[in-house]
Formats: structure tokens, sequence, C-alpha cells
């Protein structure tokens, strides 16, 4: 999953992150990995929660099947505004990323708000994969 949302970002974007996180792109590199395996965790431990959590993540996914397939080269990228569109999932993530932001910043020794900007960025790249992936399923 990192390896897809590097490939998604591309360079310009994975710089326009670094920028943002105030490092370089092996700093952005390691942060879009943390990221995504915090958020993955997330997710998994919100499933495993009972009940209520697991249905809200699996539909969640159906819901992020069921989207429009994204944009090419995520041409919205600009951070939360980019996730009215993006259904159940967007609106999980979100709420996952504030303690995700936390514990990637302690991770990295980035500043919280940095890393919490980086990932209100990452979150829609993160969501055209999951959507070309689950096109590709189909």
């Amino acid at each position: 999953m990192e390896r897809d949302v590097l490939d998604e970002l591309g360079d310009d974007r994975l710089r326009e992150l670094a920028g943002l996180l105030g490092t370089d792109a092996s700093g952005a590199q390691d942060v879009v990995g943390s990221t995504v395996s915090a958020l993955s965790g997330g997710l998994r431990e919100r499933a495993e929660e009972g009940p209520e959590g697991a249905a809200e993540v699996r539909e969640a996914l159906a819901d992020a099947e069921q989207q429009p397939p994204p944009l090419q080269g995520v041409a919205t990228l600009g951070g939360l505004g980019g996730l009215a569109g993006g259904g159940l999932m967007a609106g999980l993530l979100s709420r996952l990323s504030r303690p995700v932001a936390t514990a990637v910043a302690k991770r990295t020794g980035l500043p919280v708000a940095n890393v919490a900007r980086g990932i209100e960025m990452l979150i829609p790249v993160i969501l055209a994969v999951l959507s070309k992936r689950s096109s590709r399923k189909r």
C-alpha cells in the first residue's frame, strides 16, 4: 500500500509534502510509510472493537468501492477540502488522523502540526489508491 501511495503522489507531490512537513524527500517517504501503516492499523483496531466497529469499517470499505474512479495523478490534492466527496472512508480516516499525526510526529521528530497537515494531504491520495484497488477487483 505504501508503494502505491508513493506512486500516486509522484515526485512533485512528494517534494510538496516534504516542504509542508519541513523535511526532505526521504523524510516525507518515512512519513508516508508511517502514516499508511498507522491508518491501516487504526482501521484494523476499529474493526476489532466489536460489532459496531466492524460494521463501520465494512460500510466504509463498501462505500469506497462505490466511489467514482479518482482523477489521474490525484489532481485534486489540497487537504481535507478534498474529502468532501470521499464518503464514509474519508470520514473514518479523518477521525483517525489526529492520533496518527501524534504517533507519526513522535516517531519522526517532526512537529505534530506539520504532520497533521501532511496527513490531510495524504488522505485523498490514500482514498484514490483504495478506489483504484477496488476497481481492479471488480
